[in-house]
């Protein structure tokens, strides 16, 4: 089965979109960041779940995280 993921990226205007890896498009777009990530949540957990990756500025990875009910395979050991 194909893993379930959403990245949020920069987009070429100054904002943020959210797309799945190897996507010709992008999901949506949006001015903040805050809003991008709160969409790509949205989205996996209407599509059963998967994992959140949140890019920088300079589009490296900076957090991610497993949205319910997805199934992660190294969960983390802190607690946040």
């Amino acid at each position: 089965m194909a893993r379930n993921e959403r990245q949020v990226a920069p987009h070429s205007d100054g904002g943020w979109k959210v797309e799945a890896p190897g996507a010709s498009r992008a999901s949506s777009r949006h001015q903040t960041q805050a809003e991008a990530i709160e969409r790509a949540r949205e989205i996996l957990e209407h599509s059963g779940g998967g994992e959140l990756v949140i890019k920088n500025r300079e589009g490296k990875i900076r957090d991610a995280d497993t949205i319910a009910p997805g199934n992660d395979p190294n969960p983390p050991r802190d607690k946040r």
